[in-house]
């Protein structure tokens, strides 16, 4: 058997360092990732739409504002606990229509369904933002949901003309 010629060694010797290189660096990758250093990927599962909150008339900004929101829900059942938005003394949970949002109206959280969808609105379930003065419409509004499984999800929501969503 003949050795390696002249031209065949000239060709591995660029090659070796950049492919050990290479292996080095997976590697030491493998065990970054290996020790939670890159995080964990999930799938987020619940998807948002319509995330719209109508502007209060003047006179009735302090009563609160209410808004529209579409929940995808892609995983299994889940339970909305609380809201916040920092232009709002608070967020309250509501059921409306017939019932205003007196004591008898509000809910201390509300299911989302495994797989579904659930559509807030001010003509049943809604998010209620009391106390959250005079809005721009155009302007965006972080609320922060907090959810039992998903956690914490800040979705912007864009203020419109009073009773549109």
């Amino acid at each position: 058997m003949s050795r390696p010629s002249g031209a065949l060694a000239t060709l591995v010797r660029p090659v070796a360092l950049p492919v050990a290189c290479a292996v080095l660096l997976t590697g030491l990758l493998s065990a970054w990732v290996s020790t939670g250093g890159g995080g964990t990927l999930r799938r987020m599962p619940l998807k948002f739409e319509l995330a719209a909150i109508s502007s209060p008339p003047a006179s009735a900004s302090a009563s609160g504002a209410a808004t529209y929101l579409v929940i995808k829900n892609l995983a299994g059942p889940d339970q909305l606990l609380s809201a916040r938005a920092s232009v709002s003394r608070r967020v309250v949970f509501a059921r409306r229509g017939t019932e205003s949002i007196g004591t008898g109206g509000t809910l201390p959280a509300l299911p989302i369904l495994a797989r579904s969808t659930t559509s807030l609105s001010p003509l049943g379930a809604d998010l209620v933002l009391v106390g959250s003065g005079a809005l721009q419409v155009g302007e965006t509004v972080p609320v922060t949901l907090t959810f039992r499984h998903a956690g914490r999800i800040t979705v912007d929501f864009v203020v419109t003309p009073a009773g549109t969503p």
